[in-house]
């Protein structure tokens, strides 16, 4: 089976061409040089961007796979959550593709497409955990099968990428800032002793506003002057403890399961990847994580989402709609 998939949830254009596991083509157009100097991303600017390179894209796509416009079995397009005018781009291109060749369609959410990326990647049975981390989501997700998710915790306030995206913003960071904490934590020290919000409670959840406020007081208020990569180091010493210990909890209300996903943008970042695996082991939990280049933002997560909802003749109607935020658990 061939699936088209097109991705333009926030700020990257991306369009992949799979078969079955394999990736035949993968584009994707980033917008980072055109946001950076707002210091993020403007939604308008965005949605137009999206509008002027999603033609070329799919053309390039389809050049790199040797493959025509024809040859594609299954059309997929995220749906939401996400910046809605740039998802309105990609969801209304892919339903016209599907609709002018008379070809099925797939609607994918963009936290399902996270949370299945690694099953293309490996085989993960089902019932396992997700444990989702962007710039707008902190979620475990116990995934049951395809359109069967419960969330057993989210965050009460920030999400984890957010955190990491503030504090690269108090420390003056260059966008895409999340990857800079990460860069810089790897060679700073880690001696300022920040918050662990929630940790030691019974409940898988977090809250990140504490710890980003405390970064803040450090950064806007403190009497030291600490180096950027220090600052850096100590914070993401404290996210990776908290994470720990949420993982743990959230392993021990779930019982047996066939493993654990790390999932998101937030999943690039190394120190959270190595803390994560440990816990696993010591819990003798498997431990799954795409590569790094697959837990950003892209085309082939919606590719393979939609494949796994093919697969089991879950198509979509072309009059459905885009949206800005759904519940993971309404996607059925």
């Amino acid at each position: 089976m061939i699936i088209l998939g097109i991705e333009s949830s926030c700020d990257e254009t991306a369009v992949a061409i799979i078969k079955d596991r394999e990736i035949l083509a993968h584009k994707i157009f980033s917008q980072i040089d055109i946001h950076k100097m707002y210091g993020g991303v403007v939604p308008e600017i965005a949605s137009r961007a999206h509008a002027e390179k999603i033609d070329p894209l799919i053309e390039e796509a389809l050049k790199e796979a040797k493959l025509e416009l024809e040859d594609i079995d299954v059309v997929c397009a995220g749906q939401g959550p996400g910046l809605i005018g740039g998802v309105a781009v990609g969801f209304t291109y892919g339903k016209t593709i599907a609709f002018a060749l008379d070809k099925p369609f797939v609607a994918v959410d963009h936290l399902e497409a996270h949370a299945l990326m690694a099953r293309m990647e490996s085989e993960i049975p089902f019932p396992h955990l997700v444990f989702l981390a962007s710039g707008g989501h902190t979620q475990f997700i116990m995934m049951y099968g395809i359109g069967d998710y419960k969330i057993i915790g989210t965050t009460l306030d920030d999400a984890l990428g957010e955190a990491f995206d503030k504090t690269a913003k108090l420390l003056e960071l260059p966008y895409p800032s999340g990857a800079e904490v990460d860069k810089l934590a790897q060679i700073g020290e880690s001696i300022i002793n920040f918050p662990r919000p929630l940790k030691g409670t019974k409940t898988p959840n977090f809250s990140f506003s504490g710890l980003k406020s405390a970064v803040r007081r450090i950064v806007k208020e403190g009497e030291v002057d600490y180096k950027k990569e220090d600052v850096c180091a100590s914070f993401q010493v404290a996210v990776c403890d908290v994470v720990a210990d949420r993982i743990k909890v959230a392993l021990k209300q779930v019982g047996k399961i066939n493993g654990l996903v790390f999932a998101g943008g937030v999943a690039r970042n190394q120190a959270l990847r190595k803390k994560i695996k440990e816990v696993c082991e010591e819990n003798g939990v498997k431990f799954f994580v795409p590569d790094p280049a697959l837990c950003v933002d892209n085309g082939v997560m919606i590719a393979w989402a939609g494949y796994e909802r093919a697969k089991l003749g879950k198509f979509s109607s072309l009059d459905t709609a885009p949206y800005p935020r759904k519940n993971l658990e309404d996607v059925k």
